[in-house]
């Protein structure tokens, strides 16, 4: 418990300087786990209680990817969403898993790596395009559309990580049983859930803390992952209310996410067999990557290299589904690979904040120097 405490007090001293700097929170609460962890001064360590408020951290953190997805604005912009979607998932995923296979990891633990190489952090995107008042560009919405994709992709990526020896065939079975089961109870039972959210005491914080763990908890009954059962309950409640849902549920995910962060550090064994070198590497590759897959989406989508460069600045930063992609209950493997993308979200993350605030200079910086550029005319001789 006192490691808890511990934890919380420095993490709260962390976001009133984070976001009086304006910068991501999230790498820097990982290195303070580490620095408590095993891999520093050891003042801070793994227990049940620890792991059952981070593990609460990553339901909640799944549970309002759910509420998030809006089927219908995807429907809407469906080609923008799947065209700049395809481009970054075809760049990054490709790049992420050749880099980590060549530096050898196995197969499995390359594709986790990858898959952690491409979610870039829906958090920090947004947070940066807001801070820096960036929502009225043309690129934003194109930023928005690409943080949709990767949220839909992940959902993939954790049905496929989450079924473990399963029948791949059964289990998607079971989890569209659930899916229509939670749809069909969000929209008969959409004006008893509204009642519920238009009160003013304590009751609609209570229900959406009950119905989240109540969820969690069923799907070990049902043999299906509790990852899918909560983005699914978030998605079938997003049909009614969801700000309301995210406004009940934020403290608890505000809190929980931030004690995963932490004692995900604090698992950190640096000792472990991490590489330096491949740890650099690959964040140098992702910042690359981002860069390869953001110029040829402005290209096509903008018909302009330099949007590209506006998307790459507000995409580099790995985050929170990096981190949820390389902890257990999801994936539960080498310590090296927590590690290697442990420390690519740290350098990504602060890297990002830096291109996001100032990509617009850089883009500045490239018009002038093209315009500086002297033209070479061939002159005929007379």
């Amino acid at each position: 418990m006192e490691g808890i405490v511990l934890a919380l007090f420095v993490c709260l001293l962390l976001a009133l300087v984070t976001k009086y700097l304006s910068v991501p929170p999230i790498p820097f609460y990982i290195i303070a786990g580490v620095i408590l962890g095993k891999s520093g001064l050891d003042l801070v360590a793994n227990d049940q209680i620890s792991t059952f408020f981070s593990h609460m951290g990553l339901i909640f953190l799944l549970f309002f990817m759910g509420l998030g997805l809006k089927l219908e604005r995807v429907a809407a912009n469906r080609s923008a969403v799947f065209t700049s979607g395809i481009i970054d998932l075809n760049v990054n995923l490709l790049i992420g898993f050749i880099a980590a296979y060549l530096l050898g990891f196995s197969v499995v633990e390359s594709a986790v790596i990858a898959s952690a190489f491409y979610i870039s952090s829906t958090a920090m995107a947004l947070t940066s395009l807001i801070e820096n008042r960036k929502l009225m560009l043309r690129e934003a919405e194109t930023v928005i559309w690409l943080m949709m994709f990767e949220d839909f992709v992940l959902i993939i990526i954790l049905a496929i990580i989450s079924a473990g020896d399963q029948n791949p065939v059964f289990l998607f079975l079971k989890i569209a049983g659930v899916l229509a089961v939670l749809y069909a109870f969000a929209h008969w039972g959409k004006e008893f859930l509204i009642s519920i959210l238009d009160r003013e005491d304590e009751l609609p914080i209570i229900f959406t803390f009950a119905a989240v763990l109540t969820t969690a908890s069923f799907s070990m009954f049902l043999g299906v992952p509790e990852t899918m059962m909560v983005i699914a309950l978030g998605a079938a409640f997003a049909t009614t209310d969801p700000d309301a849902f995210e406004q009940h549920a934020r403290p608890f995910k505000d809190v929980f996410l931030v004690t995963f962060f932490v004692f995900f550090g604090v698992t950190i064994d640096f000792s472990g067999g991490a590489n330096i070198f491949t740890i650099l590497l690959i964040s140098l590759l992702a910042v690359a990557s981002k860069l390869i897959s953001g110029i040829i989406t402005g290209v096509v989508i903008h018909d302009s290299a330099l949007a590209g460069i506006e998307i790459w600045g507000n995409t580099i930063g790995r985050g929170e589904f990096s981190i949820a992609l390389a902890a257990p209950p999801i994936f539960v493997g080498s310590p090296v690979v927590a590690t290697t993308i442990a420390g690519m979200v740290v350098i990504t993350s602060i890297v990002g904040s830096f291109t996001a605030k100032y990509c617009s200079n850089l883009k500045r910086g490239i018009l002038h120097l093209g315009r500086k550029a002297p033209s070479h005319r061939v002159h005929s001789g007379r």
